[in-house]
């Protein structure tokens, strides 16, 4: 590929060669006619000579010997390591006694990717996807999540005063149930007090109903395969609601991956961001955030959009 100040392409490397070769032009003459060196046109003129028109184009710079490559048997102990393993470059370089970076090297060289884009199950390459239009999938999924006892937990007064203080207030859980839109990641949450089958399918109507109110009909839903979504309550809802049902693999989570990943992100900008004193207050800046989620963060995953960007005139609507 050539530089962009390039002074010569491989037209114009052919069209010098040429002048020189064919129609015996004095290299001096020739390299003043395209503005280059008498060196860089007799290389060209040289090369034209040896290799025709196929030799203007711009070779590999890899040079011929590498006397320090690593060894071949080391390079397959690390490809070998890696794939029956599936540990990164500095553990690779602890077994094998190479540096981190050479490990790094060799496995770019061999084509493996990062750990980050295998699957865990399989350590085959994830396969990402996206629906075409808002609404054609839903993800579905509830997360647990500790009840912060009055007065504040380990964050506020620290784990020794903490501990006493949710010994003497009462523990619990509340449940974080949401629905996240494949195309666009507009999310809908609320805090639930359980997961029960009837709570499960009485979200998705106020969920569907709140993805209606943002322009976006919900087609489908995916679920995993927790009990509450195998009960025939959470079916006749969907075939109410004129939606239909999908479930994950079993054991496979990352088929669920966008609203497990809305989760983890809930998690650390909203219920762990800062030390609440109770659970009320923790609950009062959910919406807030949630808002600001939807409408004014970007999002990594859409090329630094934000999620109601993704949804027709749904940005402009919003106040």
């Amino acid at each position: 590929m050539c530089h962009r100040n390039a002074p010569l392409t491989p037209t114009g490397r052919l069209r010098l060669a040429h002048l020189v070769v064919d129609e015996d032009w004095p290299l001096r003459r020739a390299a003043e006619r395209f503005q280059v060196s008498h060196t860089t046109a007799k290389r060209w003129a040289d090369r034209y000579r040896r290799l025709g028109a196929a030799g203007m184009h711009d070779r590999s710079s890899r040079p011929h010997h590498q006397p320090r490559r690593t060894p071949a048997d080391v390079e397959d102990q690390v490809v070998r390591l890696r794939r029956e393993h599936r540990i990164g470059p500095v553990r690779l370089a602890a077994r094998t006694g190479i540096a981190a970076s050479t490990a790094h090297r060799i496995l770019r060289r061999h084509g493996l990717p990062a750990l980050a884009m295998l699957d865990r199950a399989t350590g085959e390459p994830v396969r990402r996807y996206e629906r075409s239009r808002p609404g054609e999938l839903v993800h579905i999924d509830v997360k647990k999540l500790g009840r912060i006892p009055d007065g504040g937990g380990h964050k506020a007064l620290g784990r020794a005063a903490g501990r006493k203080n949710q010994a003497r207030t009462g523990r619990g859980y509340v449940y974080l149930h949401t629905a996240l839109d494949d195309h666009s990641r507009l999310a809908y949450t609320e805090t639930l007090p359980d997961e029960r089958a009837d709570t499960c399918a009485a979200f998705l109507t106020r969920a569907t109903v709140w993805f209606a109110a943002h322009g976006v009909t919900v087609e489908r839903v995916l679920t995993d395969n927790a009990w509450a979504y195998t009960k025939n309550t959470w079916r006749d809802t969907c075939h109410e609601l004129g939606i239909a049902p999908r479930w994950t693999r079993p054991w496979r989570p990352q088929t669920n991956g966008k609203v497990e990943r809305f989760h983890r992100t809930l998690l650390d900008e909203w219920a762990y961001h800062q030390p609440y004193t109770s659970e009320p207050q923790r609950q009062a800046a959910s919406p807030d955030w949630l808002d600001w989620y939807n409408y004014h963060r970007p999002h990594t995953g859409i090329s630094g959009q934000t999620p109601a960007s993704r949804v027709t005139n749904l940005s402009g609507q919003h106040t």
